[in-house]
């Protein structure tokens, strides 16, 4: 059962040259209870996205196309009062530098107990503090933490805490940007296992938006690798080293592998495109080492060439 759809979502940054197409005509879906890792390099659009699918766009940036379902509800098309009803009840987001996102000057508890009040009117203060403090157990925090201010939580605590609240009000679906940037490897590894426990237990789906392939393959059950403003493969994470897409193929061997520290490290060479109104072809055809003639006209898009494998390759047509 699907619980997020996107449908060729467009979000464009106004420039003086132009229109920045920073996310132009992504596509993809969101199954109840499923973990899906949204990667790529930096700049590619991955945090425009994340923030797009809870309609938190601001100038210069705006949303010129597409939608985003919650069932029947099109995100994109709600603002105001309306879609202060859908954040947090329905879709919540665990922000990029989430360690620096609480306010310093209240204790980790009272935040986490507004954002319950302000969603959830009808539950009287004894409720509001139970769930406060229930929240906090379960990503691994002891009540106690609840009086405390942010600055005497070490990084991962913060991390959790912001966990709590981005679950407050019981969300279907949570956006996570760069969640463990900045987390020592132990902690990360921590924080990612508390992620696919609230997917199996509670049928939360995530959405874990990061720069780190081999991360997201490990507790991710689906991936898709963003280049230039496009999604160009959607895969199955336990299928990742059999990937099509030339980006994704430079993707993997441009990183290093726990598991071979033999493995000579490639890396990318070229540029990543200008997005201020590109040409319509593959975005990666500058740096692509397989390209043909095909792949200097019109852009290709994402077409199932396997069983829950999707790629916008032209060469796939070969």
């Amino acid at each position: 059962m699907e619980s997020l759809v996107v449908r060729d979502l467009k979000t464009y940054y106004h420039t003086y040259k132009g229109y920045n197409h920073a996310v132009d005509g992504v596509s993809f879906s969101l199954q109840k209870g499923e973990i899906f890792g949204l990667i790529g390099e930096s700049g590619c659009g991955k945090s425009t996205i994340g923030n797009s699918l809870m309609n938190m766009i601001s100038f210069p940036g705006e949303i010129v196309g597409g939608s985003v379902l919650l069932g029947d509800v099109d995100i994109v098309q709600k603002s105001g009062a309306e879609l202060r009803k859908i954040l947090w009840k329905e879709i919540a987001m665990v922000p990029q530098s989430a360690m620096n996102a609480m306010n310093p000057c209240h204790k980790v508890g009272k935040q986490i107990m507004e954002a319950i009040s302000l969603h959830m009117p009808e539950l009287k203060p004894s409720q509001v503090k139970e769930r406060m403090e229930e929240l906090l157990v379960s990503v691994g925090l002891n009540k106690k933490w609840a009086n405390a201010y942010p600055h005497k939580l070490s990084g991962g605590m913060k991390q959790r805490a912001i966990i709590a609240m981005a679950l407050a009000c019981k969300p279907k679906v949570i956006i996570s940007d760069e969640a463990t940037t900045g987390l020592d490897v132990l902690i990360e590894a921590q924080i990612l296992a508390l992620y696919r426990k609230l997917a199996e237990e509670n049928d939360i789906s995530i959405v874990i938006i990061s720069h780190d392939l081999h991360m997201v393959s490990s507790v991710c059950d689906r991936i898709g690798i963003m280049y230039g403003g496009h999604l160009v493969e959607i895969l199955e994470a336990d299928e990742a080293a059999h990937a099509r897409h030339p980006y994704t193929k430079a993707l993997f061997a441009s990183q290093i592998d726990a598991s071979d520290f033999s493995r000579r490290v490639e890396p990318i060479n070229g540029y990543v495109p200008k997005l201020v109104e590109p040409e319509d072809q593959c975005r990666f055809y500058s740096r692509c080492t397989e390209r043909c003639e095909r792949c200097s006209g019109p852009a290709p898009v994402l077409k199932e060439v396997a069983e829950n494998h999707m790629v916008a390759c032209w060469r796939e047509d070969a």
